[in-house]
């Protein structure tokens, strides 16, 4: 069986944009998590979720994985971004909107 760095580093991997998140897109459990979804969601961007609170090692090893102690965390390109503040903050001054595009040869 996989470890939870294996499933990490595997999804990171295999998604364009990830978010790991407590809840999933459609059901957020907390409201920095729901606050990132809905970023992604207005850019009309494509992404994925996995909720950590459904997997404990994951949760702890993504916080590891990345040094960075919050969740939610966004992962866009292979490469960790930040949270909910850090998302926001990009969404504003429109480099989240080239980021996005970037990653997933879309216009967003």
């Amino acid at each position: 069986m996989a470890t939870a760095l294996d499933r990490i580093q595997s999804a990171i991997a295999q998604n364009k944009i990830l978010i790991f998140m407590k809840g999933n897109r459609n059901f957020p459990q907390c409201g920095f998590s729901a606050a990132t979804v809905a970023v992604f969601d207005e850019l009309g961007a494509p992404y994925e979720t996995i909720d950590v609170l459904s997997d404990p090692e994951v949760r702890d090893q993504v916080k590891a994985y990345s040094n960075w102690p919050t969740i939610p965390q966004v992962y866009i390109g292979g490469k960790f971004v930040g949270g909910c503040d850090i998302v926001r903050e990009l969404y504003e001054s429109g480099e989240l909107r080239q980021m996005v595009k970037s990653a997933t040869g879309a216009a967003a």
